[in-house]
């Protein structure tokens, strides 16, 4: 069965050591908290951790849906990658705050 999350949280920038971008948002308090229970679910069913430890999820935002990994962050939650397309569709910019439905 699968979980409906909906959250505000603010889009960021991480960029790696060869320049290159990437932009995810966090996910944490009590969808973390889901996303944490989940993955330690699949842990038990599979017997073994998925890479990473992530967990795939659906994110809606805006207009635009997709598939993709929620991965867990040592510092905070989870960090969920927001593509390229989805944010020129959505025209979002690093640091604009954005409403994210996600289901995992």
């Amino acid at each position: 069965m699968r979980e409906t999350h909906t959250l505000t949280t603010p889009l960021w920038r991480w960029t790696g050591g060869n320049g290159v971008a990437w932009f995810f948002v966090t996910v944490d308090g009590a969808v973390g908290e889901a996303l944490s229970a989940t993955a330690i679910m699949h842990r038990l069913e599979a017997g073994k951790r998925a890479g990473w430890g992530s967990v795939k999820v659906t994110v809606r935002i805006g207009d635009s849906e997709w598939r993709t990994s929620a991965f867990p962050s040592k510092e905070n939650g989870w960090m969920v990658p927001v593509k390229a397309s989805v944010r020129k569709a959505e025209g979002l910019a690093d640091g604009e705050v954005v409403l994210l439905t996600l289901a995992f």
